[in-house]
């Protein structure tokens, strides 16, 4: 039996079946609300449900804000009333079915990748900085991976590639080569950072979690942003900040900017004037207080959730966490 489910406080409304999830049919009927992994971890998707029953799938309690239900694991038993923390109508046309020429693959880290791809002639990519692409792969399998280049580069986009043991695309992206295509569905994700904001901006990622992290400091940058940022990246070694030369660009053109690498290798950390560590306890070595700051923290689970326990005890509003977790499957 189809269910509809109401957006509180509105006149809105749109039908679920009971085999989806109340985001799914959001997204279906031209619904977009926050969410990133779709998977029950990151908890992005929250919203209180008001009215009515359902079921949940699989969701990480640490995610789970107390009174809220993640929307991507929450399939209704009758009609629902939800309050989303935001929502929009889509843009009519903004998801394309693209097939992306391989323009430049080259070896940034010993176990990352990165690959240029261009357009077809005419067309341009739209998304907003932190979103994501779909891979299809040969058997129709999809892997996502973040836009690393900013919104106005749009004749093309930057994947940054961490080669995973066992991973279907990472084994194949070391192997792809110039004229090389591949077909992608974008943009996804609604995880995103209010470019007008004036409020602190500390940025936490690990490893290939700098891909959005890239686009959307670019994309401040390209604003002119005069907002304070810092910048958390962790790795293992020095080899994992595969890109240090783009921060330094960043360094150069936003007024007050902070730089604190966060490796696990001591002699590395010191050499980098950096925190030895994991990035959680780097968040607590740059920042004594967070309850007017903005967080955007992309990275695995585990380091994710770190995190935003590190920020809430530091007084950080859990609507001002932004998450974007790299779900490997």
């Amino acid at each position: 039996m189809t269910h509809q489910i109401r957006i509180a406080g509105t006149d809105v409304s749109f039908a679920c079946e009971p085999t989806d999830t109340v985001l799914d049919a959001a997204l279906k009927a031209g619904i977009e609300m926050p969410y990133s992994c779709r998977k029950g971890v990151c908890g992005n998707c929250a919203a209180r449900v008001e009215e009515g029953e359902f079921e949940l799938g699989v969701v990480s309690a640490e995610a789970t804000p107390p009174g809220q239900q993640l929307l991507c694991q929450c399939r209704p038993r009758s009609d629902l009333s939800i309050a989303p923390a935001s929502w929009r109508r889509a843009e009519p046309g903004a998801r394309q079915r693209l097939r992306l020429k391989v323009y430049r693959n080259t070896l940034a880290a010993p176990d990352v990748s990165l690959l240029q791809l261009r357009l077809p002639a005419g067309k341009r990519a739209r998304f907003r900085a932190g979103q994501y692409l779909q891979v299809q792969l040969p058997d129709g399998e999809q892997r996502s991976y973040s836009m690393a280049n900013p919104p106005h580069e749009s004749d093309g986009v930057q994947l940054h590639v961490r080669h995973v043991a066992g991973g279907r695309f990472s084994a194949l992206a070391p192997g792809l080569q110039p004229g090389d295509t591949l077909d992608v569905e974008l943009p996804f994700g609604q995880v995103e950072i209010d470019p007008a904001s004036d409020r602190p901006l500390l940025c936490v990622c690990g490893g290939t979690g700098f891909a959005p992290v890239k686009s959307l400091l670019d994309h401040l940058l390209r604003q002119k942003s005069t907002r304070p940022v810092t910048l958390v990246w962790g790795a293992r070694d020095r080899s994992g900040l595969y890109l240090l030369e783009h921060v330094q660009k960043w360094a150069r053109g936003l007024p007050d900017w902070r730089f604190v690498p966060a490796l696990e290798n001591e002699a590395d950390a010191q050499a980098l004037q950096g925190h030895h560590g994991r990035v959680d306890t780097a968040v607590r070595a740059v920042a004594d207080d967070l309850q007017g700051a903005e967080v955007y923290c992309c990275g695995a689970p585990a380091m994710v959730s770190a995190v935003r326990a590190q920020c809430a005890a530091l007084g950080l509003p859990p609507e001002r966490f932004h998450a974007d977790i790299f779900v490997v499957g």
